[in-house]
């Protein structure tokens, strides 16, 4: 097991951030981030990792429309983010190496329906299109409904269906041509009357996942959630957060 401890303090227009964390073995490592903006321009991360790593992620907004962004960690990376209407498109590209372009696009058409699409390009070894993905999405009363699809010729089959304003209940289901319907997730959610949301899911590899989100008081959190396989209560696992 281990524990994590977040604490957030402002500092004028500056966030700074200390992440403790304390492994099974007692031993503590930290991590120290910050974020701040100024007029257009924001560092959205700067961080300091044990290891003597950085991570450095910026953005600047050139139009409401348009907003460009640096990301360094062990590489380097230059992307976009474009929205303007029922229209949304991103796109990265990695400036280090110059070995990889990924770019994406969905569109909201009048009907309620959601299209999109995505790409990875490299240009290391002169592969090209190395692998896509495509998307529909479509909501009507209390049914949504989502199909994504893959260069492995395999389509993934999301359903939500909301049975009134405290229950809702999803599936997810993986098909391809090896074999014909794989379930790989069933959940739901409730809203426990003056405790919370419980939400728990089952996923393919028989683990039951759950949490307990509780708003304690006015912006302070409480997150129970644990995990275990059913046929082996000895691999439960629990986890708790607060945040303030």
């Amino acid at each position: 097991s281990k524990f994590v401890l977040k604490p957030k303090n402002p500092a004028g227009p500056v966030t700074v951030t200390i992440e403790t964390e304390q492994d099974k073995t007692g031993a503590l490592t930290s991590k120290v981030g910050t974020k701040f903006s100024y007029a257009k321009f924001s560092v959205d991360k700067g961080q300091f990792k044990p290891d003597g790593s950085k991570v450095l992620e910026t953005s600047l907004a050139v139009s409401p429309d348009l907003k460009l962004s640096f990301k360094t960690s062990k590489g380097a990376d230059l992307g976009f983010d474009f929205k303007k209407g029922s229209l949304a498109a991103t796109g990265t590209l990695d400036v280090m190496g110059l070995s990889k372009l990924s770019t994406s696009a969905c569109y909201g058409l009048p009907s309620g329906l959601i299209v999109g699409a995505d790409a990875t390009y490299t240009f290391a070894e002169n592969k090209g299109l190395t692998a896509f993905g495509y998307g529909f999405g479509y909501g009507s009363g209390p049914m949504k409904a989502s199909i994504t699809g893959t260069s492995k010729n395999a389509y993934t089959i999301g359903l939500l269906y909301k049975v009134n304003d405290d229950l809702s209940v999803a599936s997810e289901t993986v098909h391809s041509a090896d074999k014909l319907c794989t379930v790989s997730a069933i959940g739901g959610a409730y809203k426990v009357p003056t405790v919370g949301t419980l939400k728990a899911k089952m996923g393919s590899d028989g683990i039951l996942n759950a949490c307990l989100v509780s708003e304690v008081v006015p912006k302070v959190t409480f997150v129970a959630s644990g995990s275990v396989n059913p046929s082996d209560l000895s691999t439960f696992k629990p986890g708790f957060q607060i945040n303030m």
